[in-house]
């Protein structure tokens, strides 16, 4: 049995922890979640035993672990559930949902750890990036709170990678972007991942995609109309070419970028494209950015400075936050995605 009387809490989080309840079938289960869920807030360690110490149960840790293991909710109801909540208080009315997408690796150990094995670690320190554990793939909303200078990521859904011959972790992102559209109809959906997130399954109606365009990509130009004569319509216009041949021709504009709270000088070139190795037809744009003066074609690296490529998007200053730009033009309202780094 559970105590009678839960942990004293602030009324303010136990309203939100309230507005989780129907996510749970049964009411015992809800009391446990909200005693788990101060006690790791309350607790040094974020395991099971921990927080149930924390939350004044640590003789009914089996029971706390029965929550995770045995308890019937899902994890995507919840997940759902604080995503409404994130919308409802931190995003402005009517604004587009802007959606991370990352692989996170957690190291463990142990011979019984569920789906565990060698895998990249990007984080890892030194040269050595290959560890033992588990891959996760996250989705995060991006909201921006008035006391922190840069955009935070709030977690709100995760599958786990299962190696090879299962879904890739593209897959899986698409999986949750296509979950949380669905959870917001009505309201744009903008995805964003680094350089391992692009592919067709991220081409979903309704919803953008961001990523970091390869310096080895091929771009062409969009379709062309239909001519009339007999045949196949061309599905893609002329080759384009990588983006450091693209640059070479490019017209450039001054735009003012914000980066982490900063604003900086930046030239900026909006290309329309088509990315046909991996976003398909979804009509696109290529952002290339880099800083004035430089003798590069464009600036390849992270931050501000960056190379983008975009299927059609109908809010481009959500993306990269700048002036000068010119205003995006009417386009078709169907499932399109874009790739840029962040």
């Amino acid at each position: 049995m559970l105590p009678s009387s839960m942990l004293p809490m602030p009324a303010t989080w136990g309203d939100l922890l309230g507005e989780l309840g129907p996510v749970f079938r049964r009411r015992s289960t809800y009391q446990l979640f909200v005693l788990l869920a101060c006690g790791m807030i309350l607790a040094g360690r974020r395991t099971v035993v921990a927080m149930a110490a924390a939350a004044g149960i640590a003789d009914q840790f089996r029971r706390a672990c029965w929550f995770f293991s045995g308890a019937v909710w899902d994890i995507d109801d919840l997940g759902l559930a604080v995503a409404r909540l994130i919308v409802k208080y931190l995003v402005p009315a009517g604004a587009p949902v802007t959606v991370a997408v990352d692989g996170t690796f957690f190291r463990r150990w142990g011979r019984k750890i569920f789906q565990a094995r060698w895998a990249y670690d990007g984080s890892a320190q030194g040269g050595k990036k290959i560890a033992f554990g588990n891959t996760w793939a996250i989705a995060a909303i991006v909201v921006k709170l008035p006391f922190c200078s840069s955009p935070v990521a709030l977690p709100v859904l995760f599958r786990l990678w299962r190696g090879k011959g299962t879904p890739s972790q593209v897959e899986l992102a698409a999986e949750m972007v296509k979950i949380l559209a669905g959870a917001f109809p009505g309201r744009v959906v903008h995805g964003v991942g680094d350089a391992a997130f692009h592919g067709r399954p991220l081409v979903i109606e309704g919803t953008t995609w961001t990523t970091r365009l390869p310096a080895s990509a091929v771009l062409y130009g969009p379709k062309p109309p239909r001519t009339g004569k007999r045949g196949r319509p061309r599905v893609k216009g002329a080759r384009l070419g990588k983006p450091a041949q693209i640059a070479a021709d490019a017209t450039w504009q001054e735009v003012t970028v914000t980066c982490y709270g900063a604003s900086a000088a930046m030239q900026a070139s909006v290309t329309a494209a088509l990315w046909h190795g991996s976003f398909g037809t979804a009509p696109g744009r290529l952002v290339l950015v880099k800083e004035p003066g430089s003798a590069r074609p464009y600036d390849p690296g992270g931050g501000p400075s960056s190379r983008r490529m975009r299927p059609e998007s109908r809010s481009w200053a959500s993306a990269m936050p700048a002036t000068g730009l010119p205003p995006r033009s009417s386009g078709p309202s169907r499932s399109d995605s874009w790739c840029s780094p962040c």
